[in-house]
């Protein structure tokens, strides 16, 4: 594997197995991150999402499965600062949780402002896109937490525009706040993809996470104008990109080892996906990662497992 390739997609998918449209029952998903968690590719795995609303659940479930120790992700859709505090208390007794970060619904600012964060725990606010991006940025700049952007969903409508999606990216490296996106991004380049598993599914173009990523590194660095970062973030060439070990390049804008490094801490986080397979199908298609024996390369998809 390219330097430039680990480098720069270590641990970047948030597995969320839990969520549509795979939707599976809490025990899939959890056999499935357990299961990739001990794979090949598990340098390339991040954090399991879970709702707060599940986390007993998860608890009980736990002994089943060989896992140590969980890094979660922690979705909190209501009654924040109570649900907050049981969050932290069951963390806190349970050595198996490693709660690492939280993530929030569409908030004002002011709401922002009032919540008390935890400390040493990434804190990521889904930012709508319909809206003024500064006076939220601006928050989350002084409280030192994350945005959080909605880059798909199970329906065409769900999915932001190139442009939508590069001002975000550049008020946010203006702005000097990192992000993480969630749903639609289940493949490195944009195509037109099933919006869900269905055998009828509808089809939509996607945005691929290679190039939400790159665009955000060379947003970030000031290396790309903004005609350009909107031609990278609906490039669906293979061929535009060059990686070697040593740095990752589209159409002459390049960055070296140490800039992907610094650029995943402080720009582009994650990105939430409901599959795992997916995205490294997707890399290994271009060449980027070896494919494995067949038998590891599978997926529960089991609702009621």
């Amino acid at each position: 594997m390219l330097s430039s390739v680990s480098t720069f997609l270590s641990a970047i998918v948030d597995y969320a197995g839990f969520f549509p449209p795979a939707q599976l029952s809490l025990k899939a998903a959890m056999a499935n991150y357990a299961q990739y968690h001990a794979s090949p590719d598990a340098w390339m795995l991040g954090r399991f999402v879970l709702p707060a609303s599940h986390l007993e659940e998860f608890i009980a479930l736990l002994p089943t499965f060989p896992l140590a120790q969980w890094p979660l992700s922690i979705v909190i859709s209501q009654d924040f600062e109570p649900v907050l505090s049981r969050v932290q208390s069951l963390a806190a007794h349970n050595p198996a949780i490693a709660l690492q970060a939280l993530e929030f619904p569409p908030l004002t600012a002011t709401e922002i402002t009032a919540l008390d964060l935890l400390p040493q725990v990434e804190t990521f606010f889904e930012i709508p896109l319909d809206q003024d991006l500064t006076p939220y940025l601006d928050v989350l700049h002084h409280q030192g937490a994350s945005a959080k952007i909605r880059t798909g969903g199970i329906t065409a409508a769900a999915f932001p525009s190139a442009v939508q999606l590069y001002e975000f990216i550049f008020a946010c490296a203006q702005a000097q706040v990192s992000f993480k996106a969630t749903a639609g991004l289940h493949h490195p380049i944009p195509g037109e993809y099933p919006l869900t598993y269905e055998p009828e599914s509808e089809v939509t173009t996607m945005p691929g996470f290679l190039n939400v990523a790159l665009a955000s590194a060379l947003v970030y660095w000031q290396k790309i104008t903004s005609e350009a970062g909107l031609s990278l973030l609906q490039e669906q060439s293979a061929d535009q990109f060059l990686l070697t070990d040593s740095a990752i390049s589209w159409n002459q804008h390049q960055l070296s080892l140490p800039e992907l490094a610094i650029a995943r801490k402080q720009i582009f986080r994650s990105f939430g996906s409901c599959s795992f397979v997916e995205p490294i199908a997707g890399l290994q298609a271009m060449q980027l990662l070896s494919k494995p024996e067949p038998q590891t390369r599978q997926e529960l998809s089991s609702k009621k497992i």
